[in-house]
């Protein structure tokens, strides 16, 4: 799906939802990392995240498009468009739209264990992803002085 297929979808979807036209811009947005979409107060344009459709289809893409169309509507009339508002908490029951969108699911990095230090007593080992200052930590076993094992 690209910029143009997904405009004619919120036209649409605004069209018979919300029974008013959408007169800006609808695009997708690879920046977004935490949200499925947006609706930009100022230009009263709407992002969607592209991660949303390829992951999950057109269905929650739907979602998101009405949860965006929602405050689309409510701020160009005035009204209560944040989420805690009680227009808008009622308008996204009204047209079946999604207070929130199911997460991503996330991409694994790997294991990130960079660091390995050791007991000088016990040799317990201990795995860390930043630095420790040893001169400071002693083990929590036993107590005994800790130094670097190995750099991962």
């Amino acid at each position: 799906m690209d910029d143009t297929q997904l405009q004619k979808i919120v036209e649409d979807i605004s069209l018979t939802y919300f029974r008013k036209k959408f007169n800006h811009k609808a695009t997708f947005n690879k920046r977004l990392r935490t949200t499925g979409g947006r609706y930009l107060l100022r230009s009263h344009n709407i992002d969607v995240n592209p991660k949303y459709y390829q992951e999950y289809g057109l269905d929650e893409v739907i979602g998101i498009i009405k949860h965006e169309l929602c405050h689309y509507h409510l701020h160009l009339e005035g009204r209560g468009y944040k989420h805690g508002d009680k227009d808008f908490k009622e308008l996204l029951k009204e047209v079946g739209a999604p207070r929130y969108c199911t997460p991503l699911k996330q991409e694994k990095k790997g294991n990130s264990v960079l660091l390995q230090y050791i007991c000088k007593n016990c040799h317990q080992i201990y795995n860390r992803k930043r630095r420790v200052d040893t001169t400071r930590l002693v083990c929590g076993k036993c107590g005994g002085k800790i130094s670097l094992y190995k750099k991962g």
